[in-house]
């Protein structure tokens, strides 16, 4: 269902579920969840992929299926689980890169939207398909708006139309489109694991509320200054040698 792989400073998590293309069920949902919210304090990235040949084909219809008899506090409380593992991703200190090998639909797109990186192949496709479920993308929304825009999500959640991955980097849900997946996540991950992995998560935390105050933006940055992180990584600039947070891929 799931394997998680630690090796140094990185996690690999795989959904591993190819017989249905890796899709979302309760049982995977939890997994997931319990898998980011304890990893290894050790670990400063993730990848998130899927065993081949789809990264996530979205929910599960066995799984929807049987909550669709479910009461509506019932209702609730199975999508709540979704949204806390979709907020667990977007809020894990380690910084998370999405391995897009295959296609990733509904749900699936969600996971791309919540990792802070994400590479895919040229051949995968994504869609929100909610719609065409006759559902809404409602606990994907609140990291797909801010990643892609009012406008780009207002087209793609109400026309459920696939797209393929150079409209996805075009509007911003990858950063990357190669047929070398390995290489690509190796340069995210070699440039994750040069940055100070606080000031890393602090960074990815900010930009998840850029509408920051005056005050308070220069209140975190001087707080940040005051680091022993901070200082390490100024006094190798200066110095011209790698700051000791350093490490290799």
């Amino acid at each position: 269902m799931l394997t998680v792989e630690a090796n140094g400073p990185v996690t690999t998590i795989t959904l591993n579920r190819p017989e249905v293309r890796n899709a979302l069920s309760d049982h995977l949902i939890a997994a997931l969840t319990e898998a980011f919210r304890g990893v290894s304090t050790e670990t400063r990235a993730i990848v998130l992929t899927g065993a081949d040949p789809a990264f996530c084909a979205g929910g599960d219809l066995e799984w929807m299926k049987r909550a669709a008899s479910y009461t509506t506090e019932e209702n609730i409380a199975d999508a709540l689980k979704l949204a806390e593992l979709f907020q667990a991703i977007a809020t894990c200190k380690p910084i998370v890169v999405a391995r897009v090998n295959g296609h990733a639909f509904g749900g699936g797109a969600g996971l791309v939207a919540c990792c802070d990186a994400a590479v895919m192949a040229p051949k995968a496709l994504m869609s929100f398909s909610e719609v065409k479920l006759g559902l809404i993308a409602a606990t994907i929304s609140r990291f797909v708006v801010p990643k892609i825009g009012q406008g780009h999500a207002r087209h793609l959640f109400s026309t459920g139309e696939v797209f393929g991955a150079d409209h996805a980097l075009r509007i911003g849900m990858v950063h990357a489109v190669g047929d070398d997946l390995d290489d690509l996540v190796n340069a995210k991950l070699k440039a994750i694991l040069a940055a100070g992995p606080e000031s890393a998560y602090a960074s990815k935390m900010l930009a998840q509320d850029p509408a920051l105050e005056p005050d308070v933006g220069a209140r975190l940055l001087a707080e940040r200054r005051a680091t022993a992180e901070a200082k390490e990584g100024i006094s190798a600039f200066l110095e011209k040698r790698k700051a000791s947070f350093v490490v290799e891929p």
